[in-house]
């Protein structure tokens, strides 16, 4: 950044920066930027710095391990062990979640005073069909997963 530029100018050029390189500047915005730049010549080299390294990061591209490498990584032990706890966890915690945020609609609906009886049955049968349904999908799932001899042995 520029010696001469006020610590508040700074700041600021470094807002605009970032919106003129993602191209997010309004008019009035993308004129204050340019004043900037006309004011403090070197300024445009930063832009065009930042533009650089943009263009870069766009064009990166995670390497995909090869097919081997991903059955290597399979075939070890600790690594399906903790995938699996971890989706354990993660299906805890969801479930935990949802109960209570079921719990509260249903506590919210029942208490409104104003909510016409019909109204609340309908959003209560609702809620507990996608319950079930819910249910009802992971039940097949694992059923599925248990009585399914190919699956296992399916390979990419």
């Amino acid at each position: 950044m520029s010696k001469f530029l006020k610590k508040s100018d700074t700041h600021r050029f470094a807002i605009l920066l970032m919106g003129a390189v993602d191209g997010e500047l309004t008019e009035q915005e993308q004129f204050e930027f340019d004043q900037l730049i006309l004011k403090h010549p070197e300024l445009k080299k930063e832009m065009q710095q930042y533009q650089k390294i943009k263009e870069v990061t766009q064009t990166m591209k995670f390497k995909q391990p090869h097919t081997e490498v991903w059955d290597k990584y399979w075939l070890n032990i600790y690594n399906r062990i903790e995938r699996g706890i971890a989706w354990i966890i993660f299906s805890i915690g969801c479930m935990i979640l949802i109960t209570y945020g079921l719990f509260k609609a249903v506590e919210s609906i029942i208490a409104e005073p104003q909510l016409e009886i019909i109204i609340k049955i309908g959003i209560l049968a609702v809620i507990a069909g996608v319950v079930i349904l819910l249910v009802s999908v992971a039940r097949e799932r694992l059923f599925i997963k248990k009585t399914d001899r190919y699956s296992k042995e399916v390979q990419r």
